[in-house]
């Protein structure tokens, strides 16, 4: 007999949103790292998001659940906004949840208007949990015959829908995106060398000159819950939103290289959605995470001041597969003994550019390096 097509079991996910002008995040934060520690997958978009911005990102991330953090009483005024939003972008399927400083008495009023459900500060952590798992276990379907016509007419929608199913493993009935022309640009480097930043900053530059771009930005799994924080896109977003602009969080999902499962499905989807640039952020990465380099036409390595010295960095690994070299951070003190150590181990035939995304210093000529590439 025929066996049924095997669909992967991929955690929740779940945006998690600052709107307005709330000045610090010490409790949703908290919510993160529990959400995580109960196998979620958490896109947090940072302070001082909009409602238009954050219900862009989570049409883009295809999340299970959006769940927004307010502080300042003005969830009367914000929450109509926001759901209204997300009936203009046709994601009326994705739940929204708030917590908050929100008077009981509102409460009847706001799950009237469409909020799934209202947290106070106290509500059980085991509660909030719960009704996030519950939510997401009622995200609705995927329609693939519906998803693919909207990909092929250009909706994002259904190109972030897509994203989702070939993570699944879901069966596409043969079907295949059209052949494109993007430039894959690979962004690597060890953890805290700055590399959401740059792309973010790298991104925007390239948006400036006229270029479609997608940014596929790779965080590491929980080896012990499956869940993760994926926290690279709040150094990424704007308060405005960019139709032609954007950004997929991705968890490793256990796999090795500095990359995701289906990584390489997942940039076929992008490139036949006609964008013309896609940098693909790698994990935290290690000297033996390498895998990048079958997938990008272009490899950018990361470094910053006192990350290693001529040995370190004449070792085999990621240093081979670096098409150019990026010194990120050189605002801080040690830039001109860590370019001295890296050009005695490498050489001068690939580029090396000194960049510091806090001053907006050295990112243009990167920017220009790429658009001149065949």
């Amino acid at each position: 007999m025929p066996t049924e097509p095997h669909v992967a079991t991929i955690p929740p996910r779940v945006l998690l949103a600052k709107i307005g002008l709330d000045g610090h995040d010490r409790g949703v934060k908290v919510l993160a790292r529990s959400f995580r520690d109960a196998g979620v997958e958490v896109i947090y978009t940072g302070l001082w998001q909009t409602c238009e911005s954050t219900m862009h990102a989570a049409q883009q991330e295809d999340v299970d659940v959006v769940g927004v953090s307010l502080l300042s009483a003005a969830h009367m005024t914000v929450m109509p906004e926001l759901l209204e939003h997300r009936r203009t972008l046709g994601i009326e399927y994705i739940p929204v949840v708030l917590g908050g400083i929100v008077p009981v008495h509102d409460h009847p009023e706001l799950l009237r208007m469409g909020v799934a459900a209202v947290f106070n500060p106290g509500s059980p952590l085991d509660r909030i949990v719960a009704t996030i798992q519950m939510l997401a276990a009622q995200h609705a379907p995927l329609r693939f015959d519906e998803a693919r016509r909207g990909y092929e007419r250009g909706d994002v929608r259904c190109l972030a829908r897509l994203i989702t199913a070939v993570q699944r493993g879901e069966p596409r009935d043969g079907w295949s995106p059209p052949a494109g022309r993007a430039q894959v640009v690979g962004i690597t480097g060890a953890p805290g060398v700055g590399k959401s930043s740059f792309i973010g900053k790298l991104g925007r530059l390239l948006r400036a000159r006229g270029k479609r771009v997608a940014v596929l930005a790779i965080d590491p799994s929980s080896p012990v819950t499956g869940g993760a924080l994926l926290g690279d896109r709040l150094r990424m977003m704007s308060g405005t939103p960019d139709a032609d602009l954007f950004i997929r969080s991705l968890s490793s999902g256990g796999a090795s290289g500095g990359l995701s499962p289906h990584a390489a499905e997942t940039l076929k989807l992008l490139n036949g959605f006609g964008f013309e640039y896609i940098l693909v952020e790698t994990v935290g990465a290690g000297q033996a995470d390498v895998a990048i380099r079958e997938l990008a036409h272009t490899t950018l390595v990361l470094l910053m001041p006192d990350s290693g010295d001529a040995i370190q960095f004449s070792k085999a690994g990621i240093m081979e597969i670096a098409s150019a070299f990026v010194l990120n951070k050189c605002d801080l003190p040690g830039a001109d003994a860590t370019e001295a150590q890296l050009l005695s181990a490498v050489g001068d035939a690939r580029p090396l550019w000194r960049v510091s995304t806090l001053r907006d210093e050295g990112i243009g000529q990167v920017a220009d390096w790429l658009l001149q590439r065949p």
